[in-house]
């Protein structure tokens, strides 16, 4: 059984001068070795969220489903953070010091 495939795929002219430049450049070989580089890029970079949705944001979300509490944002403690950056970033006011 064939481990390729041949496929015809349509380009904006951008990325394929984009494409083209690299491999005249001798970075690459041919378009497809772009093409292929390409796409396990963007599987990686799939990987890579769907481990971060299926660990950290589900991880997150079981605990605030578990104890509702732990979602609770007050305005009062939405203001507070924010006076505290902003202090952190402007540095101490003028007669504090």
């Amino acid at each position: 059984m064939r481990m390729t495939r041949q496929l015809s795929i349509t380009l904006p002219n951008d990325m394929a001068d984009a494409l083209r430049q690299r491999v005249n450049s001798g970075e690459y070989a041919s378009e497809s070795e772009v093409i292929r580089e390409g796409l396990r890029a963007l599987f990686a970079r799939d990987q890579a969220v769907d481990a971060w949705l299926r660990g950290e944001v589900a991880t997150a979300y079981d605990a605030v489903v578990a104890d509702h509490s732990r979602a609770a944002i007050t305005v009062q403690s939405v203001r507070a953070r924010l006076a505290a950056e902003r202090t952190v970033l402007s540095g101490p006011e003028v007669g504090t010091e």
